[in-house]
């Protein structure tokens, strides 16, 4: 632990657990999201992405570099419901549940790598470069996602 804190990389075994969190995440959203929908492997990733998102957002708010309440706890409740919002209609089985689950699900991923880009920026840019590329990143990040969702959405017919 020490080397990661001499790196400025991890500072806390709650940061260590935020990280494992985040990557098993991405892991497990990725997987999901190129899987062909509704299957068994489907599912069990599913509920793997979703377990650790939920285990991700919940140590961020136990996580405060900036002393207080950030923006970096604005997003991880975005972040939360949208897992929520996309986890929910697949029980409930709400009007629309399919399309709704699987815009917030896909959405959901696309801010789990959005935030990468924001840990990313933190952890490796001063400050007066940070907002430009975490910008930047996160915009062509977005693009990209809405160009997959799109493409998967026309052909499962959902658009």
């Amino acid at each position: 632990m020490e080397t990661l804190k001499e790196l400025h990389l991890i500072h806390s075994w709650l940061g260590l657990f935020h990280t494992l969190t985040a990557v098993l995440a991405m892991i497990f959203g990725t997987l999901v999201l190129f899987k062909i929908k509704g299957t068994k492997t489907h599912k069990i990733l599913g509920y793997a992405y979703v377990i650790n998102m939920l285990l991700l957002n919940g140590s961020a708010f136990g996580i405060y570099n900036f002393g207080t309440f950030s923006m970096f706890h604005f997003f991880a409740i975005v972040s939360l419901l949208s897992v929520l919002m996309g986890f929910y209609p697949v029980f409930a089985r709400i009007k629309n549940w399919y399309r709704k689950h699987f815009y917030f699900m896909n959405w959901s991923v696309v801010g789990l790598y959005c935030a990468f880009w924001a840990e990313i920026g933190v952890r490796f840019f001063d400050m007066k470069y940070f907002w430009w590329v975490v910008m930047l990143a996160t915009m062509f990040t977005s693009y990209i996602g809405a160009r997959l969702i799109n493409k998967q959405a026309k052909a499962l017919n959902l658009n």
